[in-house]
């Protein structure tokens, strides 16, 4: 589903990403984790072409994401914050994202359906801004958004922060499900160790921007992942 080759990332002289081969398959469940400045959201944004990279390329189902756009309509991310319209309703918001997907008004609604539990009545009929919600409901408008329009490839950059614990827990529901659906592909960050290895089958650890370790995600994972966060 995703190749990356010979992949590269500078700034001002200094690599901040370097990986020179990765294969994510198609219905894989991908975690990514590293300290801050691994190169977690270099990564992601060069998935998603928001930046450009020095050399190499990202491949998305068979189509370089930097020659063409054609991998957008079935691809979807939550990266952070700056991916909301801030002067919208959560509800003007999904009917934008809807129509940019191919949805109604109709469709939206029922979509949202889905994800009451989710809200806890806290982002559907408040009548605010998306800008005056708090960061907890604001990272929930964008993660529900990044599902619009059934996206076959999902990015989400650390999901599970600035939520509450009910919320996480949801969330991770919400992750396995999706992981369970062999026409999904998930590449999921987060500094939670603990919730990584549970929604995802593999995790890639990233050092200064180089791969360190891939791994198949087992019953004894986390306790690897925690000695080697320890040394």
């Amino acid at each position: 589903m995703i190749q990356v080759k010979n992949l590269t990332k500078k700034y001002g002289g200094r690599t901040v990403l370097n990986i020179p081969e990765l294969v994510i398959s198609k219905g894989q469940s991908f975690g990514l984790v590293g300290n801050n400045g691994a190169g977690k959201t270099t990564f992601f944004n060069l998935v998603l072409d928001l930046i450009r990279p020095t050399t190499g390329e990202v491949i998305n189902k068979g189509i370089p994401v930097h020659k063409s756009e054609d991998w957008k309509p079935f691809t979807s991310a939550f990266i952070d914050d700056s991916f909301l319209i801030g002067y919208l309703t959560p509800e003007e918001y999904f009917y934008f994202i809807g129509e940019l997907r191919g949805q109604n008004k109709a469709d939206i609604d029922r979509f949202l359906e889905n994800y009451k539990e989710f809200f806890n009545d806290e982002v559907l009929g408040q009548k605010k801004y998306i800008r005056d919600l708090s960061k907890g409901n604001q990272k929930k408008v964008g993660l529900v958004a990044a599902l619009i329009g059934n996206p076959d490839v999902i990015i989400l950059d650390e999901p599970f922060a600035n939520l509450d614990p009910t919320t996480q827990i949801r969330l991770k529901k919400l992750i396995k499900d999706l992981a369970n659906r062999e026409d999904k592909t998930l590449l999921i960050s987060s500094h939670d160790l603990g919730h990584i290895t549970e929604v995802t089958d593999r995790i890639v650890v990233l050092d200064k921007g180089d791969i360190v370790k891939d791994i198949e995600t087992n019953p004894q994972t986390l306790k690897e992942l925690e000695q080697f966060f320890t040394v």
